[in-house]
């Protein structure tokens, strides 16, 4: 028996409530696979179109004349994790019990420990919420101290940090849960990034990749294999190019090479490719595979994805 941290992309997720609702029953079909066949399976997952959702409705509610008071952007995250999980522990226990398997599946609420004095605050750069005009995004960093950035000529969008996981407030929860065989979905969204203070967790306006989040939790519960989802069954360099090379397995030593030559995108497969070396690097015999959801069970086997060894 393996033990598996899976992280799932956004397109296991959708962008609405209607359609994540209907994807969720797809996405629980392969994860239950894994358990079927006896591995211990952690679930995390990303939150993008689901936290900024949220965010802007409250933000939106917030100058109705219903005074609705406006909601900080880590309890934005904190909805988003109880939103998702809800709809994935519900799809994933109907497939178990659906195949005769009873096992309990829980969403731990999460929130991942970030340094405070992280580069990545000093340096805004993951963009969230809805576009706006230059007027009014020059009207909100004066009025609410926002960093807002041009996005690709479409309007201004709000910029928070992104920092790297440092730890994980609830790991030990976590780990009991799955020590006594429940299935567990954790770090959604990356997790609620928090900062130490005295004995005191405070959460800041800030965005934790969720792959990297991910990684962290699997390197917490000692897994065997770092599963990251997406929406290619492996890993290419030349992508969408005529000379495209799909790679079944690589080195750390040539994941680094490809990523100085510049074949990974820096918002879409660099940081899985990085947290897959980060995972991989970080004991002999773990491994990190990448690949699509639907084969997520043949990528275990080696049969499908990326797998990065060190």
């Amino acid at each position: 028996m393996s033990k598996v941290v899976v992280a799932l992309g956004g397109n296991a997720l959708g962008k609405t409530p209607e359609e994540q609702l209907s994807l969720v029953k797809n996405t629980a079909k392969p994860i239950v696979n894994l358990i079927e066949e006896g591995n211990e399976v952690i679930i995390a997952h990303g939150n993008g179109p689901q936290v900024g959702m949220i965010n802007l409705a409250m933000e939106t509610a917030s100058k109705s004349e219903a005074g609705t008071p406006e909601m900080p952007f880590p309890e934005c995250g904190a909805m988003s994790q109880g939103y998702i999980g809800y709809h994935l522990q519900n799809a994933i226990r109907e497939e178990l019990l659906n195949r005769g398997v009873n096992k309990p599946v829980a969403t731990v609420v999460t929130q991942v420990i970030v340094d405070k004095d992280d580069q990545a605050f000093v340096n805004p750069t993951k963009p969230i919420g809805a576009f706006y005009s230059e007027e009014e995004a020059e009207k909100l960093k004066k009025e609410k101290g926002y960093d807002m950035v041009e996005d690709s000529g479409r309007g201004f969008r709000r910029v928070v940090p992104s920092p790297i996981p440092v730890d994980v407030a609830e790991k030990q929860t976590v780990k009991t849960l799955v020590d006594n065989g429940h299935i567990v979905i954790t770090v959604g969204g990356g997790g609620i990034p928090v900062v130490e203070e005295g004995n005191s967790l405070k959460g800041v306006p800030a965005v934790i990749d969720k792959d990297f989040a991910s990684e962290k939790i699997a390197e917490i519960l000692d897994a065997d294999f770092f599963v990251v989802l997406t929406a290619v069954d492996k890993v290419s360099i030349n992508f969408g190019k005529p000379n495209q090379k799909d790679l079944d397995s690589i080195t750390l030593e040539e994941a680094e090479k490809y990523i100085e030559e510049g074949h990974f995108a820096p918002g879409s497969m660099l940081p899985k490719v990085k947290a897959a070396m980060k995972f991989a690097s970080s004991k002999e015999g773990r491994k990190a595979v990448i690949a699509s959801l639907e084969k997520a069970g043949e990528a275990l086997k080696g049969q499908s994805g990326t797998t990065i060894t060190k």
